[in-house]
């Protein structure tokens, strides 16, 4: 088996290593944003052929350290389209942000098999991936623990043979919470996920409940579901990753321990399966699954990404731009933490979506909402 991995030194990079580390998975290729030395070490530690630093600046800096190696030193996004060009078993894109939608598209364009953990690239261009994908005929694997969990819910069902998915949610740090409480929230509280190891962006997301509005999306576009064939639960415990409901009354869930190692493996290897080194799950240890209503009032993310679903056009590209800014802006101290769905809903409303769906008007319009954010936060 072999793949190229795009995103190697981020939290599902990192946590993809060790299903390769385990099952002596042959890594071609790797990119990454800046993080040379990380890099450095991993295009050692694997002997890859190819590695990629997306940030420019940082270019002959990776170059001069693995000048004594075999491996030969890209940059920028003509270099990492080039890696998910090249030939491989499967290019695991576990970029963040808009950054991996481009790479998606050309990891389709030449007939790859993509395992997908980049939100962004379904929320903002999902019909323009979903379409080359169908007519390329390649397969796209989420790697997303909800989606996995409906993909592998949907194992052996006829197409859109479903009534309901069923996608759950941790609740993120400040479930129970009021508009009021999150007033006083600082980054180092919404940085701690009750359940998940994530990255900085998704575990924010996860705590303003976004994360489950781009699952939302996203769920449209990978399983061509409607709108309201969709329910958003908040499962604290995290052990049922997802469930889809059939028109019998029947439902289907995937249960595990939170590690992402186990849908990321499970995207690699399917359709066997191997021990992932992950921990086994024990019921009668857990006690007690419990199930709630999001509160969409408080969380207003997750209306707003309801929202831009069914407006359709360029809408969620709008979204996730704006989202994307709002949350970089809380990172870098520059906004607060309760801000973020104000500024998500206004974009959304004073940000005009294109109604013709391409890669340029995606990027124009992410620009704007970007651009519509930066601006209310300066004023």
């Amino acid at each position: 088996m072999e793949i190229i991995l795009l995103g190697s030194t981020g939290s599902i990079g990192l946590q993809t290593l060790d299903v390769v580390r385990r099952h002596k998975i042959w890594i071609k290729a790797i990119a990454a944003k800046s993080n040379v030395r990380a890099l450095e070490l991993q295009a050692r530690e694997f002997n890859v052929r190819y590695a990629c630093v997306y940030d420019e600046a940082f270019y002959s800096d990776l170059k001069n350290r693995l000048s004594d190696t075999r491996t030969e030193v890209l940059c920028g996004k003509e270099g990492i389209c080039r890696l998910a060009s090249m030939g491989c078993g499967t290019v695991v894109n576990a970029v963040v942000g808009m950054a991996g939608l481009e790479p998606t598209l050309a990891a389709i364009e030449s007939g790859n098999r993509v395992a997908l953990a980049n939100k962004e690239t379904l929320v903002a261009g999902g019909e323009l991936v979903m379409k080359k994908a169908k007519e390329k005929k390649v397969e796209i694997i989420p790697v997303d623990s909800e989606h996995s969990a409906i993909f592998q819910c949907l194992q052996g069902v006829h197409e859109n043979d479903f009534t309901k998915m069923i996608l759950t949610a941790s609740g993120g740090a400040f479930f129970g919470y009021n508009k009021e409480m999150l007033k006083t929230v600082t980054k180092e509280q919404a940085l701690k996920n009750p359940n998940w190891n994530m990255g900085d962006k998704v575990t924010v997301d996860s705590a303003t409940l976004m994360n489950k509005g781009l699952e939302f999306i996203e769920a449209m576009r990978l399983f061509g579901a409607k709108p309201e064939q969709i329910e958003v639960v908040v499962h604290r415990q995290s052990i049922v990753h997802s469930a889809v409901e059939f028109a019998d009354g029947s439902v289907i869930a995937q249960l595990g321990i939170p590690d992402m190692r186990i849908p990321i493996q499970y995207a690699l290897t399917m359709p066997k399966r191997f021990d992932s080194g992950a921990g086994k799950l024990s019921l009668t240890e857990i006690g007690m699954l419990t199930f709630e209503k999001p509160d969409g009032e408080t969380f207003s993310c997750l209306p707003a990404a309801k929202k831009a679903a069914v407006m359709g056009n360029n809408a969620c590209a709008v979204l996730n731009a704006a989202n994307e800014a709002a949350v970089a802006a809380f990172l870098e101290n520059k906004t607060e933490f309760y801000k973020i769905p104000e500024l998500v809903t206004k974009t959304l409303e004073n940000v005009r979506a294109n109604k013709k769906v391409n890669l340029q008007t995606i990027f124009e319009d992410s620009a704007a909402a970007s651009e519509y954010v930066k601006m209310k936060i300066s004023m």
